[in-house]
């Protein structure tokens, strides 16, 4: 079972993204900002970190840059989940695997999975 850490600060979304990947038999973790991602990335190594962009404390591109300098994370994909336009999320952030434009549906949501973990 892979496992999928989800880092969102609107509980709503987290709570629907918890629910949607565990009945898509994924084990989740949930953090609220790249702060607490952090703390579990210590702790965890998740399959797929899937990431708000604008949180407080550390934000997704600060998130991201940490675990890029990391040698037992920068390999995880990261999909970054934001309102933002993806050319200004790729300013200010490093290496991310997928972009999901908020609001988005399920159904991108699950191909975007399937394409990093195909079969």
């Amino acid at each position: 079972m892979r496992t999928v850490l989800i880092v969102e600060d609107e509980w709503a979304i987290a709570d629907w993204l918890e629910v949607l990947l565990s009945e898509n038999a994924f084990n989740v973790l949930v953090a609220g900002n790249g702060r607490e991602a952090l703390d579990i990335l210590h702790r965890e190594t998740p399959d797929l970190v899937l990431t708000d962009f604008m949180m407080p404390f550390v934000d997704g591109a600060g998130l991201i840059t940490a675990m890029a300098q990391n040698d037992k994370h920068r390999d995880i994909p990261v999909v970054v989940m934001t309102s933002l336009l993806e050319h200004v999320v790729k300013e200010r952030a490093g290496k991310f695997r997928a972009y999901l434009r908020k609001p988005f549906r399920e159904a991108d949501l699950m191909k975007v999975i399937g394409e990093i973990f195909p079969g």
